[in-house]
């Protein structure tokens, strides 16, 4: 048996009548498991708050009122408002369109039913944002430029590369499902959710700092919301794979992965924001993004890649970014949380 034969992995089976769902006996990856939903049993405990927060965080993009005002307030952007606008939208759009459909090619290796529900409502959830953005272009954009948003890559290529860089390490995996390329594909997803999006959020965040576009950034921070469960979905699954599978794990791929996330959002950001957004500039970006770059890296329990960057240089929108808290928005005078999410009583149900 070759070396890469030996290390490729294997999905695991509908059902698995020879399967043992033992406790003891589970892995995050490379289980012997029936394929039944035992949610009663669970090894991974951080499952069950997850699921929690996840379903209480429901919400429906025809629900957010106000994108007729911002369809009135988009023809007096600026320029580079404009661009910017079409340009973040455009790649939020991609990103969330690749991760509806790739998640269930992680779903098909994971071995924890607990797990395997939450990548579920993810789907679910990343689906809704594609809607989301799809709402916005409706009633926000003018029909003649839509198609120009949506292929915003086809004529601008660093947004070609940036698109075809996570493109590529999700389908080396599916082309090759061996452990390095697991692990490398996990690695990707992990900074899709915690970096590739923030920028983005950021320029949002501060159009309606400015008071401009409230509704599309109303809309925006309930995707963000979302966004952040899916980072510590992903977050714990690495860690997982680092208890039970340390010949897997490496943290040389992190590093490495991380690094070349930023510098690929600090030069995409630069090129669709730059300068001409007040309150961004290209000196926040690259603080802002390693900033937040370590602060990923801590939540793997990692080292920081950039030791010299601790703080976060929009202070002004620190209070945007947090809506899993019973803080309260900075679009609305009542909670972000829909009241059955803080009114869990435990269970894996209502």
């Amino acid at each position: 048996m070759t070396s890469e034969k030996k290390h490729l992995m294997q999905k695991k089976k509908l059902f698995n009548p020879k399967g043992n769902d033992e406790i003891e006996n589970r892995t995050i990856i490379k289980g012997n498991i029936t394929g039944l939903f035992n949610l009663n049993d669970v090894k991974y405990s951080w499952a069950k708050p997850m699921y929690q927060v996840m379903v209480g965080n429901f919400w429906l993009p025809e629900k957010v009122s106000g994108l007729g005002d911002d369809a009135t307030m988009y023809k007096h952007l600026s320029p580079a408002e404009q661009q910017a606008y079409k340009g973040v939208i455009s790649f939020l759009t991609f990103l969330d369109s690749l991760q509806t459909v790739n998640l269930p090619n992680f779903s098909d290796y994971i071995t924890s039913p607990e797990v395997n529900l939450l990548l579920a409502i993810q789907s679910y959830q990343e689906a809704i944002h594609s809607q989301s953005y799809t709402t916005i272009l409706e009633t926000v954009v003018d029909a003649k430029e839509r198609e120009e948003i949506y292929y915003f890559w086809r004529d601008d290529k660093v947004l070609l590369d940036r698109n075809t860089y996570i493109g590529d390490l999700y389908q080396q995996f599916i082309d090759k499902p061996t452990d390095s390329n697991f692990f490398q594909a996990l690695i990707a997803n992990y900074l899709l959710e915690s970096i590739y999006f923030y920028n983005g959020f950021a320029f949002f965040d501060t159009l309606v700092y400015n008071q401009k576009m409230v509704a599309t950034g109303r809309m925006i921070s309930y995707i963000r919301r979302d966004e952040l469960t899916h980072v510590t979905i992903f977050a714990n699954i690495i860690k997982a794979i680092e208890k039970e599978f340390p010949e897997i794990y490496d943290v040389e791929v992190i590093n490495k992965m991380m690094a070349t996330a930023v510098e690929q959002e600090i030069k995409w950001t630069n090129h669709i924001i730059g300068d001409g957004i007040p309150g961004m500039s290209k000196e926040s970006t690259a603080v802002y993004t390693k900033w937040l770059a370590n602060k990923r890296l801590q939540l793997l329990g990692v080292d920081p890649l950039y030791p010299d960057v601790m703080k976060n240089p929009y202070k002004h929108l620190e209070h945007m970014e947090d809506n899993n808290s019973e803080k309260t928005n900075f679009f609305e005078s009542t909670v972000v949380n829909y009241t059955q999410s803080s009114s869990m009583k435990g269970s894996w149900d209502f």
